[in-house]
């Protein structure tokens, strides 16, 4: 199975790298700055999995794409969400599937649009990772895996060939066949941990311990899955349970990517992770005034991002 990734950040970095060292068909499509980098240095990972350097990684530019890859994986942001399907556009061909990590849920009506529901599966992925100072991919934690699926809950003959071809290169793989629904359950956790600590500008652990910390977490976590009912995916009581007992863990050091990309000064998925849930919970009458809140907060910092970048 030819694999085009999307990017070679750390999402599509790590997952590529993984499938390369197993001897998978892999490209990663990359920009001319990046396409250096892998050139000169290759790509790095450090992992508490095993650290690794792959010289040369293949690697092509969106002028140079031709349309036979079976399988095209997105692990871009979402604010780079258009500019990415014009850069993977020409390599979609008549047999290509879609594999988008992204998270929350507009993007799949974007991809929809762009190439057809058919060629879109529903996908996520689990993995904690950055690219350090020196552009080599560093995973912050030990997990890892990608999960995705047919959206009508079909265990399709592409899902079964695709899990095979992702599958014995140290990292999860898992067909689901409720993948909108672990979307859904994933949005839940994440947008709670995205909003609580980058509003809150501290960890888990830090909220907890200030006055009204974890009633505040509660609130946002309880306001967002009534969303999900609203739309039809209530979280199960097994992704409840497991996410009210990492918003409680006192003295956690956890915090979100969009926590750490504000510290940084680095844009940040406002409106896919917060506000397109603001949306959806106004379609479904659902009151959100501590998500309000926190998307305030976050366009307040494009806001003052914008200024400082002009």
């Amino acid at each position: 199975m030819r694999v085009l990734i999307v990017g070679a950040g750390a999402i599509g970095g790590y997952f590529g790298g993984r499938l390369l060292q197993a001897g998978r068909d892999v490209t990663f499509l990359v920009r001319p700055g990046r396409a250096a980098e892998l050139a000169r240095d290759g790509l790095v990972i450090r992992s508490p999995h095993g650290d690794a350097t792959i010289p040369n990684p293949p690697a092509v530019q969106a002028a140079a794409l031709t349309p036979d890859y079976d399988l095209v994986v997105l692990s871009c942001k979402a604010f780079d969400l258009d500019d990415a399907i014009a850069s993977f556009r020409p390599g979609v061909g008549p047999r290509t599937t879609i594999l988008p990590l992204l998270n929350g849920m507009k993007h799949l009506d974007v991809l929809d649009a762009a190439f057809g529901r058919d060629r879109v599966l529903g996908g996520q992925c689990v993995i904690a990772a950055t690219l350090d100072a020196k552009r080599h991919v560093v995973q912050l934690a030990p997990m890892s895996a990608i999960t995705f699926g047919e959206r009508d809950g079909a265990m399709s003959e592409r899902v079964t060939q695709i899990a095979a071809a992702l599958g014995g290169c140290d990292f999860g793989v898992n067909a689901s066949a409720v993948i909108v629904q672990e979307m859904w359950e994933k949005w839940v956790f994440l947008a709670t941990l995205a909003g609580s600590t980058s509003l809150m500008r501290g960890a888990v652990g830090d909220i907890l311990a200030a006055p009204g910390g974890a009633d505040f977490m509660l609130g946002v976590h309880d306001e967002i899955a009534e969303i999900a009912a609203a739309a039809g995916h209530p979280p199960r009581q097994a992704a409840v349970d497991r996410t009210r007992s990492m918003l409680l863990a006192e003295g956690s050091k956890l915090t979100a990517s969009m926590f750490r990309d504000i510290q940084a000064g680095a844009r940040i998925e406002a409106d896919h992770v917060v506000g397109d849930l603001i949306t959806r919970g106004e379609a479904g009458d659902v009151r959100t005034p501590l998500l309000r809140v926190i998307y305030t907060h976050l366009k307040t910092y494009e806001r003052q991002r914008e200024i400082v970048s002009v």
